[in-house]
């Protein structure tokens, strides 16, 4: 799952950098780096510095996500000493999709709330309004971000919904990276009021069963502390961890 899709979402450009690519155009810049970019020491510093600048001249900030098992050693130490921040340590969890299509089915949603899959521009603006009350930030530009996702490959990804009286209550959506056998699971983000419903298992079982109907063998989720429990109760098995080191401008 390393690596840029195949299929850029409109707006955006893939540009190389050595063994790097950077992702622009999106909301904030983001690099893609090989396990191991051999590449150590000051010249390591260089590339590093390089991505930094590049996205500062542009005003924007940029992510750089790191694996648990990604080298060198102190790859984490050194975007730290360029001015990267890491965010929240996730864990890299992976599970069969047939395993889980066929697995115990959620137990019954709340009266009045549904799952459904949508494209409707309407519902992916929804989306980033939730959001942005669920994490405390704005995150209205994630509808732009789906809907040119959809525009640009709408084989490769299936975004859900889950609402109540209308209201959009959760998201989640499963991207498949053709010529892989995986899929991955992201979203999954629920208002505080609706949590403990079972939601987030139906949002799982959902994806689970098009992966599968897809002939997608693995699901794989970059997971929370609060998701990674529920995951691995649902047969997932982690992996290794990753987490994003992120250069903002100043204000």
């Amino acid at each position: 799952m390393r690596g840029v899709p195949p299929v850029r979402p409109t707006g955006t450009r893939y540009e190389h950098d050595g063994p790097l690519v950077r992702t622009v155009g999106q909301f904030r810049g983001f690099v893609t780096a090989p396990q191991d970019p051999g590449l150590r020491g000051a010249e390591l510093d260089a590339l590093i510095a390089r991505q930094r600048d590049y996205f500062a001249a542009r005003g924007e900030a940029v992510e750089w996500k790191v694996r648990g098992h990604d080298a060198p050693a102190d790859l984490p130490e050194r975007l730290a000493a360029a001015g990267f921040v890491p965010e929240d340590r996730e864990t890299v969890l992976v599970a069969r999709a047939a395993d889980l299509a066929a697995g115990p089915a959620p137990r019954p949603l709340a009266d009045g709330v549904t799952v459904r899959q949508t494209t409707d521009p309407g519902d992916l603006r929804s989306i980033g309004a939730m959001l942005s009350t669920v994490w405390g930030m704005d995150m209205r530009w994630l509808g732009a971000d789906l809907a040119a996702r959809i525009e640009a490959a709408p084989d490769q990804i299936a975004v859900l919904v889950a609402e109540s009286a209308g209201q959009v209550v959760s998201a989640a959506w499963l991207v498949h990276r053709p010529g892989t056998q995986f899929a991955g699971l992201w979203g999954g983000s629920t208002l505080a009021e609706f949590r403990g419903r079972g939601i987030y298992h139906a949002l799982v079982a959902a994806r689970a069963g098009l992966a599968a109907e897809r002939g997608v063998t693995y699901l794989q989720v970059d997971a929370s502390d609060d998701s990674a429990p529920i995951l691995r109760r649902l047969g997932f098995r982690a992996i290794t961890t990753t987490t994003p080191y992120v250069w903002t401008p100043p204000s």
